[in-house]
């Protein structure tokens, strides 16, 4: 059975994550204020992001680059998006 959180980027409930996506503090803040698909859009935003700017994960700054982009994310803030990326037409 799958459990409802009140999605802050999509303003509604929505089904959540099974499990926090990060250890400590900050997976538990998304575990419970980000649902599954909110979660499945920034994974897919993030993969490009780190194709486009060619970051590295074992680089610190890169990882906080993105932990910043994230937060903007789901708070609906304006965030870096691919160069040249145009997204499909609904």
């Amino acid at each position: 059975m799958s459990r409802t959180v009140h999605c802050k980027k999509f303003n509604k409930d929505l089904p959540g994550l099974a499990l926090p996506p990060y250890p400590g503090s900050k997976g538990q803040e998304i575990y419970e204020t980000v649902s599954q698909q909110a979660w499945t859009d920034w994974q897919a935003h993030q993969t490009m992001l780190i194709n486009e700017k060619q970051l590295s994960m074992i680089n610190p700054d890169d990882r906080k680059y993105l932990q910043g982009q994230m937060d903007k994310f789901f708070n609906n803030e304006d965030f870096d998006r691919a160069e040249g990326y145009v997204p499909e037409s609904e």
